[in-house]
């Protein structure tokens, strides 16, 4: 009669093991940032409040997906292999592209003589002075067609980084177009 209080001692041990140790490992797993979650997206996702009606200036293109890039006052290499980015990604888009825009913002001192000695048909917009603060890192962005900024890809050095860096924002913007029912 002794064991049978043992037995269902050792049941009622597996019985936590069976329920509590997941529980506990994923705890563990998750607060030591074990574990990177579904996110496939490649570039940064901004914060959501963040748009054009905020930043107080009118949506250039309104019902349409947007590449932004803020022209500098120079614009040397890097500037150059972005632009040249942007405009291929324009072209990988394929069927896509009418669907996309892409749009150099320029401000009083920007550099559009290299612009136009690119020979790349952008649309040129004014940026106001809050949207150029925000852009001041030579930044890729994503924006939807509701006038909210929500991807931002960093300037890279290189010619490959710039091109890695074009593969991966045509993928998201693919993702985003095939998801998106507006625009």
């Amino acid at each position: 009669m002794n064991s049978q209080p043992k037995k269902k001692n050792n049941a009622l041990l597996i019985l936590l093991a069976v329920f509590v140790l997941p529980i506990a490992v994923a705890k563990l797993v998750l607060s030591f940032d074990l574990y990177n979650g579904g996110a496939t997206n490649k570039g940064i996702l901004l914060p959501s409040d963040i748009n054009y009606s905020n930043l107080a200036m009118p949506n250039p293109k309104p019902h349409t997906w947007q590449m932004l890039y803020l022209l500098p006052k120079r614009c040397e290499q890097t500037c150059q292999d972005q632009l040249y980015v942007l405009h291929q990604s324009y072209i990988a888009l394929g069927k896509d592209r009418d669907r996309v825009v892409p749009i150099i913002l320029i401000n009083h001192d920007s550099d559009t003589r290299t612009l136009n000695n690119l020979n790349m048909a952008f649309e040129q917009v004014t940026a106001n002075k809050a949207l150029a603060d925000l852009l001041t890192q030579q930044q890729l962005v994503i924006v939807d067609p509701l006038g909210s900024l929500i991807m931002q890809y960093n300037q890279v050095a290189g010619r490959d980084a710039n091109i890695a860096q074009g593969k991966a924002m045509i993928a998201d913007l693919r993702k985003m177009l095939k998801l998106s029912r507006v625009g």
